[in-house]
């Protein structure tokens, strides 16, 4: 019996979940946008007590460490180690660009590449690209609006799985795509994914684990 709290801020709603042998138990999503700081300890208190779970049962802390808002991650981040190094449990981190890609992979098979591309800013994007097995071709990394067309094999079928404007992507003149707009952690396969990562011991060092910002942090003395 094992239960994995599952902690995401890395998009304007915050979310928590509860994850029992890999398959989904509860969760809570914060509507109230860019609160994560204020909100995230309560929402687990309430998905804990809610479920008569107590924080000792839980096996293993799970974060999407990005990419995303730098302070968002920042608070999720911070709450994960801090229940880790308290209940002395592992940790596990996800990419928010590879769970969904390979959740897109189960739920629309026969394409050839899958492409996870969220907006960073204004003419800039995070982006990772994946084979129909689930294989990295880009790993996840901070690329410029002009940079993309060198980076997109128009060759191959492709998934977009993506927050941008269809007609943006039309203009990538890719052979054969698919659009999803609303960007969403796709909850229920990040669950099966982080308990197969805890079964296999596919775990991070607290000291060492950092989210996964990808573009540059930009400071002003």
């Amino acid at each position: 019996m094992q239960y994995l709290l599952h902690i995401d801020t890395s998009g304007d709603t915050g979310l928590v979940a509860i994850g029992y042998n890999g398959a989904l138990l509860d969760s809570r999503v914060n509507e109230e946008t860019r609160n994560h700081a204020s909100s995230i300890n309560t929402m687990i208190d309430s998905l804990l007590g809610d479920n008569r779970i107590s924080f000792e049962q839980i096996s293993a802390i799970a974060v999407c460490a990005g990419p995303g808002s730098y302070t968002g991650l920042r608070i999720g981040m911070a709450t994960a180690k801090g229940l880790c190094y308290a209940l002395d449990r592992p940790l596990i981190l996800d990419n928010k660009l590879t769970l969904l890609a390979l959740d897109a992979i189960k739920e629309h098979p026969g394409y050839t590449q899958y492409l996870s591309l969220i907006i960073a800013r204004e003419r800039e994007y995070f982006i990772s690209i994946y084979d129909k097995n689930g294989n990295c071709i880009l790993v996840p990394q901070h690329v410029g609006e002009e940079e993309l067309n060198t980076l997109i094999n128009r060759k191959e079928t492709a998934y977009f799985i993506t927050n941008t404007e269809k007609k943006f992507i039309d203009n990538l003149m890719i052979s054969d795509f698919k659009v999803d707009i609303e960007i969403k952690t796709p909850l229920k396969s990040w669950i099966f994914d982080a308990f197969g990562k805890y079964n296999c011991n596919q775990f991070v060092n607290l000291m060492e684990a950092e989210p996964f910002y990808l573009k540059q942090v930009y400071t002003h003395k």
